[in-house]
């Protein structure tokens, strides 16, 4: 039971993000197919650990120049959070597929 916990948590998890980045939790209800009132209490429980996260991954902006192994790293993040962001979209968009032909 503790792994269907674990990802039912991380499903919300994604959503409360998802919720925060586009700051509508209408449409993030839509998909997700549950009410207003569930993802809020989603987002009272996640929002926190959610936003921390989000701003662990902001990448910070320095005046200057910067080293090639400093902008190197940087590219790398980028590259990952990029992939990361793909990946929920194509997730995303498999679940509105899924619920057109149900």
């Amino acid at each position: 039971m503790g792994d269907k916990t674990s990802a039912l948590d991380e499903m919300r998890r994604k959503y409360v993000r998802m919720a925060i980045e586009l700051d509508n939790k209408q449409k993030v209800c839509r998909i997700a197919g549950v009410s207003r009132g569930a993802l809020n209490v989603w987002i009272r429980r996640y929002g926190d650990e959610v936003q921390e996260e989000l701003a662990r991954e902001t990448i910070p902006v320095h005046e200057g120049n910067l080293s090639r192994i400093e902008l190197e790293k940087r590219y790398e993040k980028v590259l990952k959070l990029l992939g990361e962001k793909e990946l929920e979209v194509a997730v995303l968009r498999d679940m509105i597929e899924k619920k057109e032909f149900l």
